[in-house]
């Protein structure tokens, strides 16, 4: 593979997974940003002046520059890969036309990730799914094109350490979780603070259908003619979701139940998490953290302050790992939901891809 950067674009560029995207990209040395696509509201603008930047890294040099186009493929055309920040409500038909496009699509939204030819992937969790990519194109005719989305950000730490429990102890049969889910993860303007703030909102709208239903995908396999997967449907999922008065970080209360007879011990868990590699770490990917899963033994950890910059967002951190009266083990986790929730998921992803051979140079 040629060690010349990938010129990337960002649609979404001036929403908050968009400025993740270029926070993440701009010192990632397998990507160049190239062209930034927004709202027509942004577009012929300098992207100093077209973006409200709400993050605590100052805004990149290199794309303050950069002019601001509207989210058309015939804009994007020096570009190898294409990252979507897009929010839902219009990443459908605009993601839609890049792929008819030709052009590789990793994107952060919801609108594609149960489709049957479609790789839901967390880089830490399945890049194994990737393999589908190939009867995509397929289907559609297409020679380059295709998409491939991350999860929902409040399943990305949950189905991490359950990958790896998996992997190592079998099927799981129970997943109870309670999310306590950060601001960042509802875009801006978000949440209203007098809604959030000395208060916890035991509700977030169509979250735990999703939470359920991309847990199952992303712990199934690719069928056996690769066409397809075959999701978890042997597991049961239960998620209730809270949106809590924290800038960053998703934390879950997880308690799950071994398919097994003879469930692991406390210990077992915590060597096995401790222990967890995954493929992206050992194709040597840039954005892949040196750990997986970060255990921590003291009673109180994690804690989004404290831990959701953990290998630089992009690792999951475990604590307070014990038995479960009811199942067999609980334990807590937490994940960076805009780094490895969102947008690092979907560089990983494509930094997977390109050392898989699925996406290259023009």
């Amino acid at each position: 593979m040629s060690a010349k950067p990938l010129k990337a674009g960002i649609l979404g560029a001036t929403g908050t997974v968009g400025q993740r995207f270029i926070n993440l990209l701009s010192t990632n040395p397998t990507f160049e940003i190239a062209v930034l696509g927004a709202s027509e509201r942004s577009a012929g603008k300098k992207y100093n002046d077209a973006t409200n930047w709400k993050l605590a890294d100052r805004m990149p040099e290199n794309v303050k520059a950069l002019t601001v186009c509207v989210c058309d493929p015939a804009h994007f055309s020096s570009c190898d890969v294409v990252f979507s920040g897009l929010d839902a409500n219009i990443a459908g038909e605009i993601e839609k036309s890049f792929i008819e496009a030709e052009f590789p699509v990793f994107s952060n939204a919801k609108n594609f990730r149960m489709y049957d030819r479609v790789p839901l992937v967390i880089p830490l969790v399945n890049p194994e799914h990737l393999a589908v990519v190939s009867e995509q194109q397929k289907e559609f005719n297409l020679k380059k094109g295709f998409i491939v989305t991350n999860s929902n950000c409040a399943v990305t730490g949950v189905a991490v350490a359950l990958k790896a429990l998996q992997l190592k102890f079998g099927d799981i049969s129970h997943v109870l979780a309670t999310t306590m889910q950060a601001i960042s993860g509802a875009g801006y303007p978000g949440v209203p603070s007098l809604d959030i703030m000395d208060n916890v909102v035991p509700f977030i709208g169509g979250e735990e259908p999703k939470f359920e239903a991309e847990l199952m995908k992303l712990l199934g396999t690719v069928n056996q003619t690769c066409t397809g997967f075959d999701s978890k449907s042997n597991m049961k999922v239960s998620a209730s979701c809270n949106r809590v008065p924290v800038v960053d970080g998703h934390l879950a209360s997880v308690s799950i139940k071994f398919a097994s007879a003879n469930p692991p011990s406390v210990d077992q868990v915590v060597e096995c998490l401790q222990n967890y590699k995954s493929e992206s770490q050992i194709l040597g990917c840039y954005s892949a953290p040196e750990i997986a899963i970060d255990v921590r033994m003291e009673s109180d950890r994690p804690q989004p302050r404290l831990d959701r910059m953990n290998g630089n967002g992009m690792s999951v951190t475990v604590g307070r790992v014990r038995e479960c009266s009811v199942f067999d083990i609980k334990f807590s986790v937490l994940a960076h939901n805009t780094i490895i929730g969102a947008a690092g998921a979907s560089i990983l992803n494509a930094e997977v891809a390109y050392k898989m051979g699925l996406v290259f140079p023009k």
